[in-house]
C-alpha cells in the first residue's frame, strides 16, 4: 500500500494501465509535458512520450470525436475534458454517438472510451466551471458514471473504467485533489457502493466532497448519541441501490447529500428507488440536502453558503429523526 494524493492516484492508475495494455493512450488539453491543468497527468508524458500522450487543440468536440474513432479502431482512449462543465460543448457526441454505438451495432462494435472530467464546486471557479455535471448524464443509457471520493477509489475505479468495454464518464472532484490516502494495485468493481461508516439511526448517502462532509457530520453526531450510516455510491450508473436499500431497512431514515439542486439529481433518483422498493421501512420522508436552485456563486462566502456544510447536514439529520 502506498500513500498518495487523489491527483497522484489518478496519474498512477493511467500509468499502470498504459503499462498493462499498449492500446491505452492519453490525450486532451495540456495533458502532456504540462502535466494537465490540475497536474493529474504529471509525469506520464516523460514515461510514454508523444506517441501515447497527446496534447489536443481546445476543442471538446474534437477530443470526444477522436476518442470514438480510436475506440472503433481497437484502441482504448483516455480522453480529458478539462472542466466537466465543458461536456455541454460535446454533449451530442457523448449522448448520441458514444453512448449508443455499441447498442446500434448489435454489440458488434464496442466503444471502450474513458472520459475524465474535473467536477464540482468549492474552488471559486464560478458558475460555468463548478457544476456537478454528472447529473446531466443520468438518463442516458449506454454510459457508466463514476464519482470517486478517495485516492483508493480514484485509482481503483479509473483502472476499471479504462478496462471496461463500455464508455465511462469519470468525474474527478477539484476539491479533493490534495487529499491523501493509500492505494493498492487492483481495480475496483464499477457499480458497488461503499459503506463508509456503519450506523443504526439514519442512512446518509453522499458522493465526492459531500462524502467527506457527511462523514465529519456523522462523527460529530456520534457525540450526541446519534448513529449515522454513511454510504458512498462511488458510481451513479450503474447505481447500487441494493446496498442503500438494506441500510434504510435497518435505519428507517434516508438523506442524500449532493452538490446540486433537487431536480434531475442522483439524490432524487436514489430517493425514488428507495420509495419504490423500501417504502414500508421508512419512518420519515427521505430528504435531499443540496444546493439552491441557482447558478453556483463566484464569491467565496456565497459559494460556501450554497454548498451543504457539515452543520447543514447535521441539522437535516436531527430534523429527519424528529419527524
Amino acid at each position: 500500500m502506498t500513500e498518495v494524493t487523489y491527483r497522484e492516484a489518478i496519474a498512477q492508475a493511467i500509468i499502470d494501465e498504459m503499462h498493462a495494455d499498449e492500446s491505452v493512450f492519453l490525450f486532451g488539453e495540456d495533458v502532456g509535458a504540462a502535466g494537465g491543468a490540475f497536474k493529474t497527468t504529471e509525469g506520464i508524458f516523460d514515461i510514454f512520450g508523444p506517441r501515447r500522450v497527446l496534447d489536443t487543440p481546445i476543442s471538446e468536440q474534437a477530443i470526444v470525436g477522436c476518442a470514438i474513432g480510436a475506440a472503433l479502431k481497437g484502441l482504448r482512449p483516455v480522453a480529458e475534458i478539462m472542466f466537466a462543465d465543458f461536456a455541454g460543448v460535446c454533449f451530442d457526441q457523448i449522448a448520441n454517438q458514444l453512448a449508443k454505438y455499441r447498442y446500434m451495432t448489435d454489440g458488434q462494435v464496442s466503444v471502450p472510451v474513458t472520459i475524465r472530467m474535473a467536477n464540482g464546486a468549492g474552488g471559486g471557479f464560478g458558475a460555468q466551471h463548478s457544476q456537478a455535471a454528472e447529473n446531466w448524464f443520468l438518463s442516458i443509457a449506454g454510459l457508466k458514471v463514476v464519482t470517486p471520493a478517495t485516492p483508493a477509489d480514484a485509482y481503483g475505479l479509473l483502472r476499471a473504467a479504462i478496462r471496461d468495454e463500455d464508455p465511462v464518464l469519470y468525474f474527478e472532484h477539484k476539491g479533493l485533489f490534495n487529499t491523501k490516502g493509500t492505494i493498492g494495485g487492483a481495480s475496483l468493481p464499477i457499480g458497488v457502493a461503499e459503506i463508509v461508516r456503519a450506523g443504526t439511526d439514519a442512512t446518509v448517502v453522499a458522493t465526492q466532497l459531500m462524502r467527506h462532509r457527511a462523514s465529519q457530520a456523522a462523527g460529530e453526531l456520534d457525540a450526541e448519541g446519534i448513529s449515522i450510516e454513511v454510504i458512498d455510491p462511488r458510481t451513479l450508473l450503474p447505481l447500487d441501490l441494493d446496498t442503500i436499500g438494506r441500510s434504510v431497512d435497518k435505519t428507517g431514515h434516508l438523506l442524500c447529500v449532493q452538490e446540486s439542486a433537487d431536480a434531475g439529481s442522483w439524490g432524487a433518483t436514489v430517493i425514488a428507488g428507495v420509495l419504490d422498493q423500501h417504502f414500508e421501512a421508512l419512518d420519515a420522508p427521505p430528504k435531499l440536502v443540496g444546493g439552491d436552485d441557482t447558478p453556483i456563486p463566484y464569491a467565496a462566502e456565497l459559494e460556501d453558503a450554497w454548498l451543504p456544510s457539515v452543520e447543514r447536514i447535521k441539522d437535516a439529520v436531527r430534523s429527519n429523526l424528529e419527524y
